[in-house]
């Protein structure tokens, strides 16, 4: 806004002259508000512009209160910034103070710790994980262990192997039932060697 037009506006909610209104502005480094105050005090406004510039200033203070109230839902709401870093360095504690145990049939295989695991999937990734999953379908387990909470990472690893043990009972239950399928079939085929020994026999001239 214009000088000018700021000396004007102040004219007509102050009993001034243009110097006056001037002088305030310049006093008080150009603010409109703070120019109203300062001829307020010195009993230069008018009564209906003093009721004017009351209602203005409450509008303003509660412009302000909005805003800082905005900016501190800003301040307070995490940023997706704020989310990442959370979960990297939770990330990096977890596998800092835990180890990765691997077992079969209640029978510890190796442990290593859980930073080795990460650093050989992130290098051999394409050769150690169909490892990995193929050796679910031979009762070998995978489990974390330490001090922080592994209880959500292990019930993940707890359902793949059982997974893929139900699995592995499918294929074997089919099997067996093929087999069983098979066993009359092959016995139908299965030549009567006995009654083939007598009919040789039979056939043979007495001496």
């Amino acid at each position: 806004m214009e000088m000018i037009e700021k000396v004007e506006r102040l004219r007509e909610r102050a009993d001034v002259t243009y110097e006056e209104a001037k002088a305030a502005l310049e006093e008080v480094g150009g603010d409109l508000l703070d120019a109203m105050v300062l001829l307020e005090r010195r009993g230069k406004v008018r009564g209906p512009a003093q009721s004017s510039y009351s209602t203005e200033y409450e509008e303003q203070k509660d412009y302000i209160r909005v805003r800082d109230k905005v900016e501190q839902q800003k301040k307070s709401a995490p940023s997706f910034t704020h989310t990442f870093r959370r979960l990297v360095k939770t990330f990096f504690s977890f596998i800092r103070h835990t180890v990765f145990i691997v077992t079969k049939e209640d029978s510890i295989i190796f442990t290593m710790p859980s930073w080795v695991l990460v650093l050989l999937l992130f290098f051999f990734w394409e050769a150690i994980v169909p490892v990995m999953v193929i050796a679910l379908f031979f009762k070998v387990n995978y489990s974390f262990d330490g001090a922080q909470n592994v209880k959500r990472a292990n019930d993940i690893l707890g359902k793949a192997g059982e997974f893929a043990q139900d699995v592995r009972n499918e294929f074997t239950a089919n099997d067996d039932v093929s087999r069983e399928d098979a066993e009359p079939v092959d016995a139908a085929f299965e030549p009567d060697v006995e009654n083939e020994t007598e009919a040789n026999c039979d056939s043979f001239p007495e001496e």
